[in-house]
């Protein structure tokens, strides 16, 4: 488990199925900047974590966001895009959790454990660019605008730019929670 100040993250187990099946099934939990995933069964996740073939467990990891009482709040996840070794991350929050600094921690936490995991140069993500609240996570987090991918995603009936954020190796320079020690 990756510890916080105020969340934690853990890896994502067989019993988070219903919390991710309701997730996911839940047009308010995409709220109007992450495109509308397809609506899936708990059948078809469980299917889909129960077959080892179906998970890539060196190249993509989803972690579970909870408070520091166990309440599930959202979603991390980074995943290598071959073949060019670039780590991209990617993050969603129930609507009741956003907007008060859950995003920034799990993303530095994030980053953290990714560059002391890995050999990395650089890790990246984007955000819609009306989604002010996430570009000011990825900001506090360490993260750069890099520019414009014009209509990059498709959403809600159109094409929608994003912007594309990177943070370097040596813009990171350590630690920001990982190995820090937390006072209660």
């Amino acid at each position: 488990m990756l510890e916080g100040k105020t969340v934690n993250l853990r890896v994502m187990e067989r019993d988070d199925v219903d919390f991710l099946v309701e997730c996911r099934n839940d047009l308010d939990f995409w709220g109007e900047y992450i495109p509308i995933g397809d609506q899936v069964s708990r059948a078809e996740w469980l299917k889909y974590y129960d077959n080892p073939s179906n998970l890539d467990l060196t190249e993509s990891k989803t972690f579970i966001v909870q408070k520091k009482d166990g309440t599930k709040i959202g979603i991390i996840n980074h995943r290598l895009n071959l073949p060019y070794k670039w780590m991209e991350i990617g993050y969603i929050f129930v609507p009741s959790a956003r907007g008060k600094g859950y995003g920034t921690e799990a993303a530095r936490l994030i980053v953290d454990y990714l560059f002391l995991s890995r050999e990395l140069v650089r890790i990246h993500a984007i955000a819609d660019v009306r989604n002010k609240a996430s570009q000011k996570v990825l900001e506090k987090a360490g993260f750069k605008r890099e520019g414009t991918m014009r209509k990059a995603v498709f959403n809600r009936g159109e094409l929608r730019d994003y912007y594309l954020y990177s943070i370097l190796r040596e813009e990171w320079k350590e630690p920001k929670i990982l190995t820090k020690k937390t006072s209660v």
